[in-house]
């Protein structure tokens, strides 16, 4: 399935447009009034050890260039790649993590709109 990023829930829901897709604990707790979307019918990903692990990985990488992320997008990031799930969002530092984490010999479907 496909894990909207906390900026297209937020679009979807001020448009009025029904969500099927999955949220990470990230949008759960960055925008809480999700729960009272009656529109909202995806589920939410609550992450692992493993997807902290990750996002720690991810993130030394990029401190190592100069570039480091906000701990919300990487634990996102993470959540997706360890369940091998499309992240869609407009938020265009994602790039550098896609970068990041194909260095790192993982894959990350990426969809950037």
């Amino acid at each position: 399935m496909t894990i909207l990023d906390t900026g297209i829930v937020i679009d979807r829901i001020r448009e009025k447009k029904p969500i099927q897709e999955d949220i990470t604990a990230v949008t759960f707790v960055e925008y809480p009034r999700i729960i009272f979307y009656k529109h909202f019918h995806g589920g939410v990903i609550f992450p692992i050890r493993d997807d902290f692990i990750l996002a720690h990985r991810i993130q030394l990488e990029l401190l190592r260039v100069g570039k480091p992320q906000a701990f919300a997008d990487l634990l996102a990031a993470a959540i997706a790649v360890n369940r091998d799930e499309e992240l869609v969002t407009r938020d265009t530092d994602f790039a550098h993590i896609l970068q990041t984490v194909e260095k790192l010999g993982y894959r990350m479907k990426l969809k950037l709109i």
